[in-house]
């Protein structure tokens, strides 16, 4: 059943979890990724591609957006339309934030942006799971396990946050998304 788990596990990376969302499917490709540039976020409404600090789009459309560029690696994108949401203090904004962060090299700021977003709200498991993946790439395991055991106590059993995490302890390596 381990060896189950582990390989179910290690297939999830092309269906990962994105940070601060609740599901572990990919966001779904739209023409954000596939026909926009240079951090422009596809406008329904206009049908074309717009600045996201246009104001025309609302912060769900643009939480989307993000999640996709994050996604597709396109890091530095994500954070540009991670600047557009009205609420900067939001804990899936600054979930975001921590996690583009640290995969663009900088693990301190993102580990400040995670912090942020577990104060925001505590049961954020996405933001304890993403700082313990940063934790183990960094080789500080002791502090990713007490990341994985607060993830169990806050009722993260069997959820991505939780395996992704316990994998990347027990294998040495974090999620590229």
């Amino acid at each position: 059943m381990r060896r189950f788990l582990i390989t179910t596990a290690l297939c999830l990376p092309t269906a990962a979890f994105a940070a601060g969302s609740d599901t572990s499917t990919p966001p779904t490709q739209t023409n954000t990724t596939t026909n926009c540039t240079d951090g422009k976020v596809w406008s329904e409404a206009s049908q074309s591609c717009v600045n996201p600090v246009q104001g025309s789009l609302d912060d769900d459309t643009l939480y989307q957006a993000a999640r996709e560029l994050a996604y597709a690696g396109q890091y530095g994108h994500a954070q540009r339309v991670l600047a557009a949401m009205s609420d900067q203090g939001d804990d899936r904004v600054l979930t975001y934030l921590g996690f583009t962060h640290r995969k663009l090299g900088d693990a301190e700021l993102g580990n400040a942006y995670y912090r942020q977003a577990i104060a925001q709200n505590p049961n954020n498991l996405l933001a304890r799971s993403y700082m313990g993946q940063g934790f183990v790439e960094s080789g500080d395991l002791a502090a990713a396990r007490m990341l994985l055991a607060e993830i169990r106590a806050r009722g993260g059993r069997n959820t991505w946050a939780e395996l992704s995490l316990r994998t990347a302890i027990e294998t040495g390596s974090g999620y590229t998304y």
